[in-house]
């Protein structure tokens, strides 16, 4: 019966940790590869032209009066309905692809982060030209850099394997 007891008065261990969490995000960041920088890098330049994209619509919708909750325009809105669609579709088909994009990303770099850093910087310049291609208000225009921001999906789906 006193060895029972004695169990019973011996500390119990817990769980919760109690560590700050400057600590827990230094455990965190040893875990990552030293160049891993390079893919946060790629998703801030990505952010960024996402903005950039997002700006090239409102401007469109002022210049071309299509006012929200419309995502697309119409001929009755405006003769150039055509011009801002390709603009609307352009930055739309951006946000489309993003959380692909990022999650190949996010993972892939974990364990090749200068080849995913590399394959990210040709996918968001593709989506550069891919936008302005699409922006010129001839859908056409996006495909002689679109079918390079496929390829380089593959690359990334080529990497996690």
């Amino acid at each position: 019966m006193l060895q029972n007891v004695a169990v019973l008065s011996s500390p119990v261990t817990s769980p919760i940790s109690f560590r700050s969490s400057s600590e827990k995000m230094a455990e965190i960041v040893d875990v990552l590869p030293k160049e891993y920088g390079y893919i946060i890098l790629n998703l801030v330049a990505y952010y960024f032209l996402n903005f950039y994209m997002s700006f090239q619509v409102g401007r469109a919708r002022k210049k071309y009066n299509v006012m929200y909750p419309a995502l697309y325009a119409t001929e009755a809105d405006t003769e150039d309905y055509k011009l801002f669609n390709c603009i609307q579709r352009g930055h739309q088909n951006s946000l489309e692809t993003l959380p692909i994009f990022f999650v190949l990303m996010v993972v892939g770099g974990l364990k090749h982060p200068v080849i995913c850093s590399g394959l990210g910087v040709v996918y968001t310049i593709a989506r550069f030209f891919y936008f302005t291609g699409y922006s010129s208000g001839d859908p056409n225009g996006r495909l002689p850099i679109g079918y390079v921001k496929y390829l380089v999906c593959v690359d990334f789906f080529v990497e996690l394997v």
